[in-house]
């Protein structure tokens, strides 16, 4: 059973969404409904339109025409700040890392801006212990507490990553948004981030988009699919079902396919 046969109404919807630069249509008419408790992968080659749909979700690009609804309300012309307080959570392009600061500082100012106490790094922490508490949380969840002490810019990259995963998981969205989030991972890295991403799935019963091009990651989390190709919605539907479709095979996969969407 998926979320759309228990869910009455979509918690993200986009319909006719397309954007135009000059001459070009870099997304065509894409209309789709995203559940809680629902994580969908959206793939596609080079140039699809993967990012940029989701940069018009996000709000980092305005749409020529078309809309975007949150819990059903139309937040279409609202910029990137807005919805993300509304509560529309974007990893790795829109998180911003201070690399001169701790690990720690870095997601106790997202849990501090979380409690609406602002975004004064210097305020008294001592006042606010159950805030520090809770960022130490969410370095646990991503298995960096080792590191909390180390500035971000001694980061790994796969580190670093994570640390952008326990932030986005602070500021506690209600939809999730992945561009592709184990890319630059060590082999050791990656289960650690896939597993935490299929249990806040579970746990918190989110809306989870993700763009990805590495095949076991989409089978290991898909619940749906999305095919993009030249801007236009071709596939939409549970994993099997579209990674076996004439159309997927053909322009996505071809010999080798199982490496790649």
């Amino acid at each position: 059973m998926t979320a759309t046969d228990t869910v009455a109404s979509p918690s993200l919807s986009t319909h006719e969404l397309t954007i135009r630069f000059g001459g070009h249509v870099a997304v065509n008419q894409v209309s789709a409904d995203f559940y809680p408790g629902t994580l969908t992968v959206i793939v596609g080659p080079n140039g699809a339109g993967k990012t940029t749909y989701f940069n018009l979700i996000s709000g980092q690009l305005a749409a020529t025409t078309g809309t975007v609804r949150l819990f059903g309300n139309d937040i279409t012309r609202l910029g990137a700040a807005k919805r993300t307080r509304l509560g529309i959570g974007r990893a790795f392009q829109l998180t911003n890392l201070f690399p001169n600061l701790t690990v720690l500082e870095n997601v106790r100012l997202a849990v501090q801006s979380r409690a609406g106490i602002g975004m004064n790094m210097f305020s008294l922490w001592s006042a606010h212990t159950g805030l520090l508490d809770r960022a130490e949380h969410f370095l646990e969840r991503v298995a960096l507490m080792d590191r909390r002490a180390s500035t971000v810019a001694a980061l790994s990259h796969g580190d670093k990553r994570k640390l952008e995963v326990a932030i986005l998981l602070a500021l506690e969205p209600k939809i999730l948004m992945f561009d592709e989030p184990t890319a630059g991972m060590s082999v050791d890295e990656v289960p650690v981030v896939l597993e935490l991403i299929h249990q806040v799935k579970v746990e918190r019963n989110l809306t989870i988009l993700l763009v990805e091009h590495k095949m076991d990651v989409v089978r290991s989390l898909a619940d749906r699919i999305i095919v993009l190709h030249n801007g236009q919605l071709v596939a939409d539907g549970e994993p099997a079902a579209v990674i076996a479709s004439p159309i997927v095979q053909e322009a996505y996969l071809g010999t080798g396919a199982t490496a790649d969407v």
